[in-house]
């Protein structure tokens, strides 16, 4: 695994990669040797997308790749396709020789897809390492693999070594590397914080609920602040899951791992913000004191919430956090959570729900993740449907009875929590891989932190 480029001054033992487009093949033989040819020719090689032919040099060593486009339009031809160079190249050092589409999304798809989760077992795969192309900024590319990768391995680590104390240990560290701070509240200490619904979500597990805040960056800068959902396992609660719907569970905390990644690309890039960072951290437990369907929670803003399920937790901790973010009146907010699979089932695993009642918000976020192919894609905080979620005995449900529009309910139970006029928006994202893609390994995914990058970028600046 890398998230590093190499310099330059490597590129003379670095191994070309020529990018070939499907109209291309005939001017791209003819450049190369008499023998080069003959094998590109008995491997079969055609310029379809993703497809790959390894030529010799002079002394039988490897000395170039031919790497397909495709034709432009072609589904698999997107700017991350060159990720799937590093399945198919053996170990060794590597550059492109000529430009693809987007030079600077290629290099960072040959990191994003170098990545591999090796904690637990040996790595299989030998490394391939990329000379920085010309052109590009090496320091941008490789700050935001980092994040990602960051991300990735908090996702991918099993709940029994990434419970709420682990996930605190990991913003203290990020904390550390930028001079950050952070303080947190944990237990009981909760309640006496008056963040209650995090406390009761995660009370009933031995690993203590608590609550992370981080900050970074001058006090008088622009305030943005960032919510990531925490639950580091989630078994349902009482209204337990079935088996099969547990066993992805380790990345509940998809959102907290997102908002880390993406808060390390902003600190990294000394972007002109005061970053705020809230993640509530538990694990959504089954003992004596959980709660219970039929309670009545009360939220840090007093909104009274009837819980009508208990797998249905996230949307709590997140209301608290949400709430204790809008007190300070940022001038930005955005939460990332694994809430729902009502988002999947409407727009599947690769595009997360975007809601905001902020159109100008909303339709920055979408161009910023078309411009990096990181896209999201807006769903309607259709306001009338509020009504599946009211409650006879308190101000809100948390759940409702309708079996209908689930994704947007969460996002209008959410919006009882945001202050009128915040400039907010949040992400419904999946935060997995079910399959190996270019640039995509199978597993934990740090889905919308490039385009909330790119377009927190140039909303502030550095």
């Amino acid at each position: 695994m890398t998230d590093r480029l190499l310099p330059p001054t490597e590129a003379d033992r670095a191994v070309p990669i020529r990018f070939v487009d499907a109209g291309a093949i005939d001017a791209c033989l003819a450049e190369l040797t008499e023998t080069q040819r003959a094998f590109a020719r008995a491997s079969g090689f055609e310029p379809k997308a993703g497809r790959v032919a390894l030529l010799p040099d002079t002394d039988g060593g490897l000395g170039l790749v031919l790497f397909g486009l495709g034709k432009p339009g072609d589904i698999e031809r997107t700017p991350l396709l060159p990720g799937k160079l590093v399945d198919q190249l053996p170990a060794g050092t590597y550059r492109f020789a000529n430009a693809p589409d987007d030079a600077a999304l290629a290099a960072l798809a040959v990191l994003l897809g170098a990545y591999r989760f090796d904690t637990y077992r040996k790595a299989t795969a030998g490394r391939v390492s990329l000379v920085a192309p010309d052109g590009v900024d090496a320091a941008e590319i490789e700050r935001i693999a980092a994040g990602v990768h960051l991300a990735r391995d908090l996702i991918n680590t099993p709940a029994n070594d990434m419970g709420p104390a682990e996930l605190e240990a990991a913003a203290r560290a990020l904390a550390v590397r930028h001079g950050a701070t952070i303080e947190v509240t944990t237990g009981d200490a909760l309640l006496e914080a008056r963040l209650p619904m995090i406390h009761a979500v995660g009370r009933a597990s031995d690993r203590a609920p608590r609550l992370i805040d981080l900050t970074w960056g001058a006090a008088t800068a622009p305030k943005l602040t960032l919510v990531g959902k925490g639950v580091c396992f989630d078994t349902g609660g009482l209204d337990i899951k079935p088996s099969a719907a547990m066993l992805l569970m380790k990345k509940d905390m998809g959102g907290a791992a997102c908002v880390l990644g993406l808060a390390a690309m902003i600190m990294s890039a000394g972007l002109e913000v005061r970053l705020r960072v809230l993640i509530p951290a538990v694990e959504n437990a089954i003992g004596a004191n959980a709660f219970r369907p039929g309670d009545v929670l009360r939220g840090r803003n007093g909104t009274t919430v009837e819980i009508g399920n208990t797998d249905a937790e996230g949307r709590l901790v997140l209301a608290d956090a949400l709430s204790l973010a809008c007190e300070e009146s940022p001038e930005l907010v955005i939460d990332i959570a694994t809430l729902t699979g009502a988002a999947r089932v409407a727009l599947g695993p690769d595009l997360p729900a975007l809601f905001s009642p902020d159109d100008r918000l909303a339709a920055a976020i979408a161009r910023a993740g078309d411009s990096v192919a990181d896209p999201v894609w807006r769903l309607p905080l259709w306001r009338p449907y509020g009504s599946m979620i009211d409650s006879k005995v308190a101000d809100i449900n948390n759940a409702g009875a309708s079996p209908f529009a689930g994704a947007i309910t969460a996002a209008i139970f959410l919006c009882r929590f945001v202050g009128d006029g915040t400039a907010w928006a949040h992400l419904d994202a999946y935060c997995w891989n079910q399959s190996s893609r270019p640039a995509r390994p199978e597993g934990g995914e740090a889905q919308t932190i490039r385009a909330l990058y790119a377009m927190i970028r140039d909303r502030f600046g550095a």
